[in-house]
């Protein structure tokens, strides 16, 4: 990774108010922060936390961030993209307020394409969240028609069983994605590798750079 220069305002995010309290989580966020910067002269000029759930848009510490990032013509770095949202509106409202954003996780997106990166990514998160609910609902319709009685947590009990399909498969993928990120390819090269190996995404398709960012937003959360 290229070093970094000039000045930084990092961005953290914890979901509950006890691991605000305890650190849980947040210590290594600030290791990633530190870790992707490293190797170049930049400075670290604000820090923020906040301490709030991932679906709600209202997060005064990340306004604040980036009133400090124009204030310092800095740049917001994040550990994780997860830590921001997988919402596409919030996401593009968050680029358009025109403070440039760089996520420790994933390599550095500048300009249209990165703007363009992010949004695929984000839609891609939002499609799958879609997906899960069209799955979760037909299981549900299914069960209900063999007679079984879910009750109203029925939902809540199915759900998270797809998401735990997709994890799983992710892992099996992470061994030879982290082997190839750690080469300094992009997403799209990364898509064009596993390709050539003939290994196929979680959905058994081919892959391309949305595909690949959407397993390391997986492998991240």
């Amino acid at each position: 990774m290229p070093a970094h220069h000039g000045k930084f305002v990092s961005y953290y995010r914890v979901s509950t108010d006890r691991q605000g309290r305890s650190g849980l989580g947040l210590d290594a966020q600030k290791e990633a922060v530190q870790q992707r910067l490293d190797g170049g002269r930049w400075q670290l000029v604000a820090e923020f936390v906040e301490i709030e759930s991932g679906k709600r848009a209202k997060r005064p510490q990340l306004d604040a961030a980036l009133a400090a990032c124009k204030k310092h013509k800095a740049k917001l770095v994040v550990a994780k993209l997860d830590r921001l949202s997988r919402n596409v509106s919030f996401l593009l409202k968050l680029i358009d307020s025109g403070v440039e954003v760089l996520f420790a996780d994933l390599p550095e997106l500048n300009g249209a394409m990165g703007r363009f990166m992010l949004t695929t990514m984000a839609s891609v998160a939002e499609l799958e969240a879609g997906l899960i609910s069209e799955r979760t609902k037909a299981a549900l319709e299914a069960a209900k028609a063999r007679g079984v009685r879910l009750g109203r947590h029925g939902a809540e009990v199915l759900a998270p069983k797809f998401k735990e399909e997709a994890r799983q498969r992710a892992m099996e993928l992470e061994p030879v994605i982290t082997e190839l990120k750690a080469q300094g390819l992009s997403l799209a090269k990364i898509a064009v590798e596993l390709n050539k190996r003939k290994m196929a995404t979680p959905r058994g398709g081919k892959w391309d750079h949305s595909s690949v960012g959407n397993v390391l937003q997986r492998l991240a959360a």
